[in-house]
Formats: C-alpha cells, structure tokens, sequence
C-alpha cells in the first residue's frame, strides 16, 4: 500500500484531469482515491537515490537506486536533453530497481520527471533535478601537512539548538547526560558556536565523526551504524544546516573533514531491513566476527580462510558488513561520498576502518573520487602496530604488494605508539626515545609519509592527559613533538583543557566538553572558567598551533633526525634560506642535559641565535641547556 510521507515526499499524478479532480476535493477523499487505485497495482516510491545529482561531472555515469514496493513491477521512461536511461536492472528484491543513466557534459541544470507506468499507465512520477557544480572559490581545498585538525564527537561537544535533543519517532529518545551510552544533545549548531574557540586555539580543520543518520535503539552517538546514508542525524540538525557549517567554517578560514564509513551499517538501515538481493552484505551460515587481524592481508603464508574472516566478517553483531564486491553497493557507496562533496563543498574524508574493506574496490573508490575532485584529501583509519602494516594500506606499491591503493595516507598509529615509547619509556638500544628515532628512520616505505594523519589519542583511545599519568612536563613534550612532526598532526576534543580518561569502557573518553551545555557548572571554552594549569596548556598548544601556521619550516619542510646520543634526540624541520629552520631537542630523562651543537653543523651553518618558540627568549646556541622532561623548540636564525 502506498504510504502518506510517499506522497509528502514526491509527486503522484496520473493524469493532468485527475490531479486536478484531486484539488477541488478533501484531502482525505485524495488519499482514499490514490489507495484505491495503487491497490490495483500494489506498487509505491519510497524513495530515490542519489535524489538529485550535478552536471559537469568527470564521470557521465549514475546509477540511481530505486526503492518502492513491487517497484520492480513498473515500467521506467525519462525524457530530458543529454540525460539517458540505459538500462533498467532488476534484482532478487522486487522493491527494488536500479536505474543506469549517463548525463552527456552538454546537459543543463533543471528539472524532470522519472515516469513509472503500468500497461502504459503512469502511476508514479519523481521530479528529478540536476543541479549546476558549485565552482565557487574555497570549497574542497584538501587538507594537508599545513593544517592542524580537531577530532570532536558531535554528541560530547556542545548544545547550540536544545529543540533537537530528543526527535519523536526515532528509535532511540533518551537523553541522559549522566550515562556514557545515552544521547547527550550535542549538535552542529553547537560546533557552528564554537569555530571561533578553535580557529583562536590555532586549528584550521576541523574533523566531526559521523553526523549521518544514526536510528538504533541504542548507543549509536558514534555515528558509525549508519541508517540512511543522504541525510544528516536530527538530533544534530539538517542537510542544510550541515552545508551551512561548511561554509562558516570556510569563511573563518577553516577547513572540514567528513568520516565515512565504508565497511558496515547498523541493522536499523532502512535497506538491511529490506535488502536489495543476498549478497549485498557479507552473509555467513552463523554470526562470524572479523578477526581485527590485519596481518591476514599481507602475510604470503596466511590462509584464505584467515584473509576472508578479518575482511568479510562483521565488525560487531548490530554493525553489518557490506559486500563491496557487489557492483551495486560499489555504485551506491561511491555516488554517495561524491554527493557529499559535492554538495556540502567539504576539504576532506576521513575513511573508518579502512583495512576491512574490499582493496580492490577501494582502490577504484579511490581513483573515482580523485577524477571529482582533485584537490581532496583522504586518509584511512589503520589502527596497526607497525610501519609495514601501514605502508600496505597506502598508494604506490611501496612495501611490494602488486597493488596500488592510491590512498594518500593513514593514521599513523606506529608512529602515536613510538611517541608514547619516547615519552613514557626507559631509554635502551631499541626502547625510549630511540623507539621514535628508529619508527621514522621507516619513512621510506611510504610514497609519502607528509599526508598521514599523526595523533596522540582519538575517540576510540584512552585520553593523551592520562596515558602520560597526568605529568603536565610530559604532556607538554608530546604536545611539541605532536606539533613539529612531520605529517598532518590531529588533536582530539578537550585535550587542549587536558580533559583525559581512559578507553576501557569506552564511553569515558567520550565525556561532553565542559561549557558546551547551558547550565553547565563551568566554562572551558573561556578562559575565566579554566583553572590555572588547563590555562597553561591552552596557550601552550595555542602558541606552539599559531606558530606553526606561519612556519613554512613546519607545514612542508623536510625533516633531519640524528641517532639520540645522552638521551637527547634532535630533529630539524626546514627549508632552503630564507624559510627558516626550526630544531627540536628532546630530553626524556628526569636531569636537565646541555647539548653541544657542534655535531649539528650540517643544518645550522651559518646560525647565530636560537628562539624559544614558547617563551620567546633567545638563548646561548653554542651549549643548550635542556630541562628534564622537555621538548625543546626552537626557531633558527
């Protein structure tokens, strides 16, 4: 039976006399008619995907999937210059049809309608648009080694519009601040109220999880169970409203990375509660989880049954895994991450669980999405524990594997742990800071270890502030290796208030970022509401954050290590004259150290004075005295 939102949402007419019969009677007598009528059918429009596409795009080919009851049963007709129907595909679900359209370059923006008849009736029209490319200047500029990203989870960050918090008809209408695993209401309005706070802090992207659709039952804040790919959560606002805060954010000079999930849905999706046809999702005799073993991919001895586990197995029992060998899921999910793009002008993607995915769709995801937008940025989520297993994951063939990915970069988890090593650890041949010494001497393997994304904790990690045991000196030194490094540094919400917690149990480094709720005891947003040391640590990521915004040594200079010696370890960010050098000196131990800067010769010919980044003094350059449990940086004269 056809149902009412049907005819909120499109166009039913049958012919221009009935339709105008409908308008001279009530509305109820309207429905009954339409009912009437489609029971002889039995055939509805649910709903079209993409709902409305662009012109001028580098691909002229659009698959549109169509859902609707029997919908399989119409026969499909559209007229419009330079678009054609090629073929019309029926599945093993007669709800559904794919339509295979190409839109020739000389097609014009407008309006048309998608005609379903029946022994040569038409019993249901959609309106499809073609909508002009935006070309205007800021939109998808990429995100790269010159910008600084702030990770927040939606839900956790800040209220800015309290009549979302709860959205009747939802699965999930709780709202408990007091529990890890309910709603809190945070939402875009409230980052939108924020921008300010964080382009002061010296961020210049910004980098929500997942803002899409989320109706489960339960626990689902995340974001990464989506149930309805176009259309953005209600409980953090609109479509609309999600452009819009593109668009603020670009105009105070900020970028915008969007987290998209390839590998799996939520069970609550609207199409896993009708599926499209089996294989849509990687189905097992029983419930099989995936191993989490990355090792699988790239072991030559590893067994096939090993490899099929960790990549078709789903990633948790409410999370299913989509089959991305299917040509249709292909299709669906690629059209989609191109509209967002293209409609919402985002600079980057950031892609969840990367290493579960199929490589050989996401290679040509990969290829499809660049072809659009050249000047994107993307990078995947590899939470591994080497520099091998990384490189794997990105383009160029690198480590050996036949195969080129041509993903830009990765989360660099290697280099997260050796950092930690280096702070946290006992200096030994292979441990301490010679960990991190000896995990970038591995750069080699990337086509490019300049686009990934380098980080100290995330949402699905315990908090940087408590895995340094919440020793401040210690803080500030991974905060000044975080922020000089090579790669695209990325900070996770409220660490610049040291907000800290651990993963286990997750919710608690989930906590809402004090001030972002009315009624909230204090303000961490402003200075006044902060204690002395959050302040501390607020103007030392600031200072170090603005600094490099202006250091061209740090945003795209090469990098020089030296082997640690006395349990120093020195690093030069730099460039030819007159860029400027910036040298990093790293003491780990609980002594303060003088180092001689003889040994140094091959990048500071020539150097008269050294700065002190944070405190701006200049100091004696010829024996560096360096504090205990400091990262030193210095700017180069």
């Amino acid at each position: 039976m056809i149902r009412p939102q049907t005819l909120k949402k499109f166009p039913l007419l049958f012919n221009a006399h009935t339709n105008t019969f409908f308008k001279k009677i009530s509305s109820t007598l309207a429905l009954l008619l339409i009912l009437s009528f489609n029971s002889l059918f039995g055939q509805t429009l649910e709903r079209i995907e993409p709902m409305f596409w662009f012109t001028g795009m580098h691909n002229p080919k659009l698959q549109l999937l169509v859902h609707g009851e029997n919908i399989a049963n119409t026969t499909v007709a559209l007229t419009y210059p330079g678009v054609k129907l090629v073929k019309v595909n029926k599945v093993e679900n007669p709800n559904y049809l794919f339509l295979d359209l190409t839109v020739a370059p000389t097609a014009k923006a407008g309006k048309f309608p998608i005609n379903f008849t029946v022994n040569g009736k038409k019993i249901l029209t959609y309106t499809y648009e073609l909508k002009n490319r935006d070309k205007s200047a800021g939109r998808i500029q990429g995100v790269t080694s010159k910008d600084f990203i702030y990770l927040l989870m939606p839900d956790r960050f800040s209220n800015g519009d309290k009549s979302n918090d709860v959205v009747q008809g939802l699965a999930e209408t709780a709202l408990n601040r007091d529990s890890m695993y309910y709603r809190h209401g945070g939402d875009i309005q409230g980052v939108i109220n924020h921008l300010d706070y964080l382009k002061d802090l010296g961020i210049t992207t910004v980098w929500m999880t997942p803002e899409v659709e989320n109706d489960m039952p339960q626990a689902s804040y995340h974001g990464y169970a989506v149930t309805d790919h176009y259309k953005i959560d209600p409980r953090y606002g609109t479509n609309a409203l999600y452009k819009k805060y593109v668009e603020i954010a670009h105009a105070k000079g900020l970028k915008v990375i969007k987290d998209v999930v390839h590998n799996h849905i939520g069970t609550h999706h609207w199409f896993y509660k009708d599926l499209p046809m089996k294989n849509w999702l990687n189905q097992w005799p029983k419930y099989t989880q995936t191993s989490y073993r990355d090792q699988t991919l790239m072991d030559i001895h590893a067994s096939a049954a090993d490899r099929k586990q960790m990549l078709d197995g789903w990633f948790v029992p409410t999370m299913p895994d989509l089959n991305q060998r299917n040509p249709y899921v292909q299709n669906y999910l690629t059209q989609n991450h191109i509209w967002w793009i293209e409609y919402a002008g985002i600079d980057g993607l950031r892609l969840d669980t990367y290493g579960y995915n199929d490589p050989v769709y996401m290679a040509d995801w990969a290829l499809k999405v660049q072809a659009e937008f050249p000047h994107l940025s993307v990078f995947g989520e590899t939470l591994v524990t080497a520099v091998a297993n990384q490189a794997f994951f990105t383009g160029g063939n690198t480590v050996n594997r036949g195969f080129d990915t041509h993903l830009q970069g990765i989360t660099d988890a290697a280099l997260k742990d050796a950092i930690y090593e280096g702070i946290n650890g006992k200096n030994g041949w292979v441990d301490g800071i010679n960990r991190l010494y000896a995990t970038l001497a591995h750069d080699f393997l990337y086509k490019n270890p300049n686009t990934n994304c380098i980080f100290l904790d995330n949402h699905d990690l315990s908090g940087f502030y408590s895995m340094v045991g919440e020793d401040f000196d210690k803080y500030k030194m991974g905060m000044g290796i975080l922020l000089t490094m090579r790669g695209i540094p990325q900070m996770y919400y409220g660490t610049e208030i040291l907000m800290k917690n651990f993963s286990n149990p997750d919710g608690l480094i989930r906590s809402d970022f004090p001030g972002g709720w009315e009624g909230d005891k204090k303000d961490k947003f402003v200075a006044d509401d902060r204690t002395n040391k959050e302040n501390e640590a607020f103007n030392f990521v600031k200072t170090l954050a603005n600094f490099r915004k202006n250091s061209a040594a740090l945003q795209t200079g090469n990098l020089m290590q030296f082997v640690p010696q006395d349990d120093l370890y020195v690093y030069f960010r730099y460039h030819a004259e007159p860029k400027g050098t910036v040298m990093v000196i790293i003491n780990n131990t609980e002594k303060e150290k003088t180092l001689n800067t003889d040994r140094f010769a091959e990048r500071t010919a020539g150097i008269t004075t050294a700065k002190n980044v944070i405190t701006g003094e200049n100091i004696n350059f010829q024996n560096i005295k360096v504090p205990a449990k400091t990262t030193l940086v210095l700017e180069l004269r």
